[in-house]
């Protein structure tokens, strides 16, 4: 287990894919395909940029997701910067019920962060026996405390995929630079499927609106990009 530093954190990009009504997903069990291939291509673009990409562990979980930069191109591009082909890892976790056999853990040879609460660093530690760093970021989890923890290992720009609870996490508590938020030409209209975000206490609110730095059709769906901070730059 590693001590937590204090220290600046890294510049927040938030990315997500949504349908009409607010949904990440169905409920049907198969995941749902909200973006297309040109998108698709933009988010591994974006992902490239960054040091390090992060997920909570209800994503890693339900969606397996690799995390890995797809593109040959893109990937060689980073080695060329004397960057590893792919960023790092992370993932937050309340309790530690992360399996060992995930695509998180499995593929790709990015280094792996695992953020946990106070009383599940040594279960997660145990369980995943030396796939990941296992970091104690509190009791709660603190987000604040993983992101000065990454800004001390050299992160300077994270990414973070979700899913609703953790970009909750990250917008309530002001935390986000950035907001990439893609929108499917349809609706799901199942209030047992997840949303974009959790409730909860937002900074941004009619009295204080979010700027739009970009707004831009991909094929058959629609980026907004979001300033959430002054550290955002303009288009």
């Amino acid at each position: 287990m590693d001590a937590v530093p204090a220290g600046p954190r890294p510049y927040v990009l938030l990315s997500c894919a949504t349908s009409i009504d607010g949904y990440i997903d169905d409920a049907t069990g198969q995941r749902l395909l909200l973006s297309n291939a040109d998108d698709l291509a933009r988010v591994d673009a974006v992902r490239a940029g960054c040091d390090a990409i992060l997920v909570g562990a209800g994503t890693v979980r339900r969606d397996d997701p690799r995390l890995v930069i797809r593109s040959e191109r893109l990937r060689r591009a980073r080695m060329d910067r004397g960057l590893p082909p792919s960023p790092v890892k992370v993932t937050l976790t309340g309790r530690g019920d992360l399996d060992p056999s995930a695509r998180f853990f499995t593929v790709g040879d990015a280094d792996r962060i695992v953020y946990c609460a106070s009383p599940a660093v040594a279960k997660t530690s145990e369980v995943l026996d030396g796939l990941a760093t296992v970091v104690d970021a509190g009791d709660p989890l603190d987000p604040a405390r993983a992101l000065a923890d990454l800004a001390g290992r050299g992160v300077d720009r994270l990414m973070v995929e979700g899913g609703g609870s953790v970009h909750a996490q990250f917008l309530t508590a002001g935390l986000a630079d950035e907001l990439h938020l893609v929108v499917a030409p349809f609706f799901v209209g199942d209030p047992r499927a997840p949303r974009f975000v959790r409730d909860g206490p937002f900074p941004w609110h009619p009295g204080r609106r979010a700027r739009v730095v970009e707004a831009r059709q991909i094929g058959d769906v629609v980026l907004v990009r979001y300033a959430l901070s002054e550290r955002c730059p303009d288009a």
